[in-house]
């Protein structure tokens, strides 16, 4: 799950590195330390709360659903790996994109990351505001659950406005708390659990593994954030696709344990049963009330740092649109005294609040992976383009996938396939939100050729 940062290129004259020279910056990241980063962006708050949806959505069959979204990331990160080797300017994905289709595209692609982003937050907040509930049986209820949303976006808000120190220190402190607990449940759980309970007695239809699949998949993103600084890796060609193979091996080998443990306890009925917090049902099972008390701790913990995270980071995309002209200049505003986009980060607090307390967990996760999978879609045929072209702005070999187009046209039929899952609803909230981006790029084309602010520039 992603933690997405603000797309470096918004206006029709700019670059993906908008805003200063790939070539001053310093190549420092590797292959281990971009791996570590993906794989840290990538396990987020929503592992704590996936597995009850999954097995609810398809039963028995949900381990399969990993092994299905494993398959499509792989498919879609080989697709970054060739871009990535390629395309040398900090940007991440939006610079493969705009680098290959222009401007317009470029700035979209900008904009279905922030959705992404924004729609992560507030299904993760859904889950924090649950396992809040289940630690304090007072904080239950619909005003209850409002009032803790409220309170930990406002906190988390003027922790970040007030300096991005603050911000980057909160987040550090609660990192590790993601994967304690998840560690634990795997090594303590794993001796209790029943092999019966792991039985797959009828193996789920298509059109329910895509359903499955388009809410799971919400685990796995993450990539296209860990990106974003690709001018500061060092031999991107090498780099990238070593990353981006560990990490994701990785990433799976620790979410198919984690499942197959807590369904291994539970039983697929009594995982999908247990809505708010499955993980903590399962060690509360193997480890009695200890073990659901330190599962409860650590997800609400983790989620509240994945929140933090997300506070200092989603909201540099409204600023980068502010500064830009796309939205009110306001929005770009530099606190004089903190340094800090705090308009922006206000304003997504509530957005993302208000989102969080009137919609539910699965429905947001949807909308935040066909954001991501649109983001993807345009990513794989633009890697295709950038070989077509010999498009290569990095040294060395890059990466060339075998067999020609076929990795990227599998990676277009298989997200046209999770697509079909899709509703009408959800098509027309996402169509709606794209349909409103291109209309402000067209209206502000004339002021976003007007001088940038001196307090912007110095952000």
């Amino acid at each position: 799950m992603s933690a997405p940062i603000a797309p470096t290129s918004a206006s029709d004259g700019g670059s993906a590195a908008a805003g200063g020279s790939p070539q001053s910056l310093v190549r420092a990241l590797g292959v281990v330390g971009l791996a570590a980063s993906i794989f840290n962006v990538t396990v987020g708050g929503g592992i704590f709360r996936l597995p009850a949806s999954a097995a609810a959505m398809i039963g028995p069959s949900a381990p399969l659903v990993y092994l299905v979204c494993a398959a499509v990331m792989g498919l879609i990160v080989l697709c970054f790996a060739e871009a990535g080797s390629r395309v040398a300017l900090t940007g991440g994905p939006y610079a493969y994109v705009e680098t290959v289709f222009g401007p317009y595209a470029g700035f979209l692609a900008g904009v279905l990351v922030w959705m992404l982003g924004t729609g992560a937050v507030a299904s993760v907040a859904t889950a924090y505001a649950g396992s809040v509930a289940a630690l304090v049986p007072a904080l239950d209820g619909p005003l209850a659950r409002a009032a803790v949303l409220v309170g930990t976006f406002a906190l988390l808000a003027w922790i970040n406005a007030r300096g991005v120190r603050q911000g980057a220190r909160l987040i550090e402190v609660v990192s590790v708390a993601k994967l304690l607990p998840l560690l634990v449940l795997v090594g303590v759980g794993a001796f209790f659990v029943q092999p019966a309970n792991l039985a797959i007695p009828q193996v789920a239809t298509g059109g329910e593994f895509a359903r499955a699949a388009i809410v799971l998949i919400f685990a796995f993103t993450g990539v296209e954030s860990a990106l974003v600084p690709s001018g500061e890796v060092r031999d991107p060609a090498r780099t990238v696709p070593r990353a981006l193979a560990i990490a994701m091996i990785g990433v799976t080998l620790l979410y198919l344990a984690v499942h197959l443990v807590a369904q291994g306890v539970l039983g697929g009925a009594g995982l999908g049963a247990a809505k708010d917090a499955p993980l903590a049902a399962a060690a509360g099972a193997a480890m009695g009330p200890a073990g659901r008390y330190l599962l409860l701790v650590g997800a609400t913990v983790s989620m509240f740092g994945y929140l933090s995270g997300m506070t200092l980071a989603v909201p540099r995309a409204l600023f980068t649109f502010g500064r830009d002209g796309f939205l009110p200049r306001v929005v770009g505003a530099v606190h004089r005294e903190h340094r800090t986009p705090h308009v922006a980060i206000w304003l997504q607090s509530a957005v993302v609040c208000a989102l969080a307390v009137n919609s539910s967990f699965e429905t947001l996760a949807v909308i935040s992976n066909l954001s991501a999978l649109l983001l993807y879609l345009a990513c794989a045929v633009a890697g295709w383009e950038l070989r077509r072209r010999g498009i290569q702005q990095t040294a060395g070999t890059p990466v060339s996938l075998p067999g020609g187009p076929l990795v990227p046209l599998l990676t277009v039929a298989v997200i046209l396939w999770l697509f079909t899952s899709i509703t009408r609803q959800e098509w027309l909230l996402v169509g709606a939100t794209l349909g409103a981006a291109t209309l402000l790029f067209v209206v502000t084309r004339g002021r976003r050729g007007a001088p940038r602010p001196a307090a912007a520039d110095a952000a």
